[in-house]
């Protein structure tokens, strides 16, 4: 019954609920992460190091404690709930059905802040609008960091994507990312530990 359930699923759930102080978006769940039910499941991936690096969470998790997260104020979903190999074949429509759903999300459970888990998420979330200006609203190379726009009037940080394919990012220079989020929501953080 359980390889039943595990073949039929479409995509991985969110965990979110309320008195979030940080909600993880990724892009799109990959292959492996889909087969065993959990987010950032890839072997490599360095999510799950990353949060405990940057004491976000008081204890070593990996993907199987996905659900829990909620317990710290953390949540987590994807934009684009269809997995993939990689980014490559996903479509302009499922960028664009995943921001009307991630807009609602956040509207619904109102995070703190939303960090969004991928340089490219950050143009997929505040899309060029056509005219004179679409060259000045979201710089080509975007940052890693704070960004100046917020999405559903919450704060936005942008985070490389941890998977360990993206060798642009070592893990020292994603954990001190991680760590500005800490840094973020101390005081808060602090009271459910």
């Amino acid at each position: 019954m359980r390889a039943k359930r595990a073949t039929s699923r479409t995509s991985l759930p969110d965990y979110v609920g309320p008195g979030l102080e940080i909600l993880f978006v990724g892009i799109n769940p990959g292959l492996r992460s889909m087969a065993v039910g959990h987010h950032f499941a890839g072997y490599s991936n360095r999510f799950w190091k990353l949060l405990y690096g940057a004491r976000l969470v008081p204890e070593p998790l990996g993907p199987e404690d996905d659900r829990r997260l909620p317990q710290w104020g953390i949540g987590i979903t994807n934009l684009i709930r269809r997995p993939t190999a990689g980014v490559g074949s996903l479509k302009a429509e499922e960028y664009m059905a995943g921001r009307k759903r991630l807009h609602s999300l956040v509207l619904r459970h109102r995070p703190r802040i939303i960090a969004l888990l991928g340089m490219t998420l950050l143009p997929a979330i505040f899309p060029p609008r056509p005219g004179p200006s679409t060259a000045a609203s979201i710089p080509p190379r975007p940052s890693p960091g704070w960004q100046p726009k917020r999405f559903a009037n919450t704060r936005v940080f942008l985070l490389p994507n941890p998977s360990g394919r993206n060798a642009h990012y070592s893990y020292e220079a994603m954990l001190a990312l991680f760590a500005v989020l800490r840094g973020a929501t101390a005081g808060e953080r602090a009271s459910r530990n």
